[in-house]
């Protein structure tokens, strides 16, 4: 669910779900590298419109904390967004401890030529 796009900038809100919790009782990796790949996606074409082949070329995940059975909050920016490149950060929080980061994800987009 967004909640914020403006230029470069997204906020959103993954609904917890059971079926992305792994064995702990904790939220996959998988699951909130697909939610800061979305987020990037949409920080990249707040800023450039809609380019349907943008895509990811590099998305490196730091796992910081185990988030517990809760939504996650996803905020990203866009760093650069060059004319080939656009490169950006998204950091993911728990929604019951929303100032402690328990994901950060730098994500690089292909932007192809126009």
């Amino acid at each position: 669910v967004f909640e914020e796009i403006e230029d470069g900038l997204v906020r959103a809100r993954l609904p917890f779900h059971v079926d992305s919790l792994r064995p702990g009782d904790t939220v996959s990796g998988p699951t909130m590298m697909g939610l800061a790949d979305l987020v990037m996606y949409a920080c990249v074409l707040s800023r450039i419109g809609v380019v349907k082949m943008a895509v990811t070329t590099n998305l490196n995940a730091n796992f910081l904390r185990f988030p517990g059975p809760v939504d996650l909050i996803a905020k990203g920016r866009l760093i650069k967004c060059g004319q080939r490149l656009a490169y950006g950060e998204v950091t993911i929080a728990s929604d019951d401890a929303p100032g402690e980061a328990v994901c950060h994800v730098t994500v690089t987009y292909s932007i192809p030529p126009r």
